[in-house]
């Protein structure tokens, strides 16, 4: 019998089911080429494909980019640096696109990425941000702070009456994990979840050092006025 009458016939199906296409392991053994798994069709839908995820990440994520810089903008030394950060961010958001479920906090995703860069950076430069003013909208951090009774304490009225200065200059003082709570939960305006799952820390934790950089953050406001007085 011929070696060709052995052969099942193209694309067939045999007894158990299994297609007859010859398995490249068979195509060596025949002598037979390769067949290649790139073929015009699925280059074209790949490059389809990626124009998609351009578009949606044009059209989604750069859409946040404001709200990803302010944030960025308390996490680092300066504007250049912000910037920088940012950009990393971005370009780092964009190689991982299609590992982000739609439906999901494409905002606390993009920051998480932003925040685990700045770890990432600090544990390189091994120095404490600088000080930059804020920008005018960041004053509502004031009030959330903590919520003021009545018969507050004179340290929480003087809070109201610093300056953007002092504040950051306050801020700075924080240590950077509390930091990075205040600056997602006061600034950015994340809930305790959001801000739980972009430093992946437990929702406790988040509760526990907002609680505690937000202290150490008036204490350094009070003893600024003072100083300033």
């Amino acid at each position: 019998m011929y070696l060709g009458e052995r052969l099942p016939k193209p694309f067939a199906r045999n007894s158990e089911g299994r297609s007859s296409v010859p398995t490249p392991e068979e195509n060596a053994l025949l002598g037979w080429p390769a067949m290649s798994e790139t073929t015009p069709d699925t280059e074209a839908r790949r490059l389809a494909t990626e124009a998609r995820d351009r578009v949606r990440f044009e059209e989604d994520a750069l859409a946040l980019a404001d709200q990803v810089y302010r944030v960025a903008r308390h996490l680092v030394g300066s504007r250049e640096e912000a910037e920088d950060l940012m950009q990393e961010a971005y370009a780092r958001a964009f190689r991982s696109w299609r590992s982000f479920r739609p439906g999901t906090n494409l905002r606390a995703w993009l920051l998480r990425i932003l925040t685990n860069l700045n770890i990432d950076r600090g544990r390189r430069l091994q120095r404490t941000p600088g000080l930059e003013p804020l920008e005018e909208g960041d004053y509502f951090l004031y009030n959330r702070l903590e919520e003021s009774s009545p018969d507050a304490p004179d340290e929480e009225r003087v809070v109201e009456r610093l300056s953007q200065d002092s504040v950051v200059s306050a801020l700075s003082a924080v240590p950077h994990d509390f930091r990075d709570v205040v600056v997602l939960v006061d600034i950015g305006d994340f809930s305790y979840a959001d801000a739980a799952q972009i430093l992946d820390i437990p929702i406790g934790t988040v509760m526990s050092r907002l609680h505690r950089g937000r202290r150490v953050l008036k204490q350094q406001l009070a003893q600024e006025a003072v100083g300033a007085a």
